[in-house]
């Protein structure tokens, strides 16, 4: 499956022909200055790359209780989020 690359420029005039290329398996990758920053890709590749990364998570995650890692409550989980949302706001 060859990839193109186009600039952002050229993304946002012909986005509707990166969807169609997208549907029909060709990923296009957006440039900014010639660096890599984006990508239009099939959903059926994100929806893959997504399922790899929970499947990476939960292993981490099981890695880590077997290690006998500590455990938070839910309760704590949410506290520590919020706190955390509270000083990134401030």
């Amino acid at each position: 499956m060859a990839d193109s690359s186009v600039t952002v420029r050229e993304a946002r005039a012909h986005l509707a022909d990166h969807i169609n290329r997208a549907e029909q398996g060709t990923p296009t990758v957006i440039t900014r200055n010639g660096v890599p920053v984006a990508a239009v890709v099939p959903i059926s590749d994100f929806d893959a790359l997504e399922e790899a990364a929970d499947v990476l998570l939960a292993r981490e995650a099981e890695a880590v209780l077997t290690e006998g890692g500590a455990t938070v409550s839910m309760a704590e989980l949410l506290a520590d989020l919020f706190t955390e949302h509270d000083r990134e706001a401030a």
